[in-house]
């Protein structure tokens, strides 16, 4: 029998309408059903190999209790952290990841790290396991659960790296990145590469290093020496992200993005940016004529109130807003946009 994400399966359909019905408390039906026609789908689909029923068997399993752990704190602002699982206590990076922790859990954020040792221990001792989750990875070596978060009921193991590096991002507010290997320089440009591309909303994003340190800079100097000179990337691109090299800076740099700008979204492909704040009409014009170019031919900036689209979005309903005619190509230069409105 062929199957349809359309209500065209017959007596399928029945069963599963009876199926949700019988299980109770399904909300969202919808998309619920559509998953278990995905799933006969691909029962029907799969060949004499188990490989691919596996990979998506645990890929569903994973992010449904990746939902379930975080589904509690939807409205706590968190910072990934990245950086290196072989840095030692006592070492100056350490200790400075561990006062980053400590104040960013003191501005009133969790912290989100990869649950293991070196830089993530070092968070989840500053911030406190109160204030910390563990996002750990199944690894023959290295790679076990920091004693700060293990046994937390906020640690979750993957056994898929792309699972995990989905969920760092879906949950993160904000970025901050201290030295460490291949796997760190890997989640630094998927971050990048998310936000310059619109697949993530802009989020501020700190390269973190000791005062003694050059780590990020050689990495900063290759961008321009190399992508930005061969016109691989945009100038604007390097709006993205900030070299800090303080604890204080860097907490501070993620306070202010939050300080006007509280969140945005897509509504009838216009740009809705929520404000904590209303912008005076003067500021308005001027981010107007700042940023034109970002701005679609004939299209505008314009105050608003919440649209009919966001009615849903209840608990920031109240906030005022701004709505764009945005291009939805220059994310750089919306992260300078967003920095503009904080600084209004």
């Amino acid at each position: 029998m062929k199957l349809y994400f359309t209500r065209n399966n017959g007596p399928v359909d029945e069963i599963i309408e009876k199926l949700m019905e019988t299980a109770k408390g399904i909300r969202r039906p919808k998309y619920v059903r559509e998953m278990i026609i995905a799933s006969l789908k691909a029962g029907q689909e799969a060949d004499e190999s188990v490989a691919d029923l596996r990979l998506m068997n645990t890929t569903l399993k994973e992010m449904r209790f990746t939902s379930k752990v975080f589904g509690s704190y939807r409205n706590v602002r968190k910072v990934t952290v990245f950086g290196s699982a072989r840095i030692q206590p006592g070492d100056p990076v350490y200790e400075m990841a561990k006062l980053f922790g400590k104040k960013v859990a003191e501005a009133g954020y969790m912290v989100i790290t990869g649950g293991g040792s070196g830089i993530m221990q070092a968070v989840n001792e500053g911030a406190g396991p109160e204030h910390s989750f563990g996002m750990n990875i199944r690894l023959p070596f290295e790679q076990k659960p920091n004693p700060v978060i293990e046994g937390n009921p906020r640690l979750i193991m993957y056994k898929y790296f792309f699972n995990r590096k989905v969920a760092f991002l879906k949950e993160a507010d904000a970025v901050a990145l201290f030295p460490g290997g291949f796997g760190t320089l890997d989640e630094a440009m998927e971050t990048l590469t998310l936000v310059q591309t619109g697949k993530h909303n802009p989020m501020p994003i700190v390269f973190v290093e000791d005062p003694e340190c050059s780590y990020w800079s050689h990495l900063i100097k290759l961008f321009g020496e190399e992508l930005l000179a061969s016109n691989y990337i945009s100038s604007s691109d390097l709006a993205l992200f900030e070299r800090v090299r303080s604890v204080d800076v860097a907490v501070e740099k993620i306070r202010h993005f939050y300080s006007r700008y509280h969140s945005m979204r897509y509504v009838g492909g216009q740009l809705v940016i929520r404000l904590t704040s209303q912008l005076s009409l003067d500021d308005i014009q001027k981010l107007t004529d700042q940023f034109h170019d970002i701005i679609l031919p004939g299209g505008k900036i314009v105050a608003s109130g919440a649209l009919k689209s966001e009615i849903d979005d209840a608990d920031v309903i109240h906030m005022p807003r701004l709505v764009i005619d945005f291009n939805r190509k220059d994310f750089g230069r919306l992260r300078s946009l967003i920095d503009s409105i904080n600084d209004s």
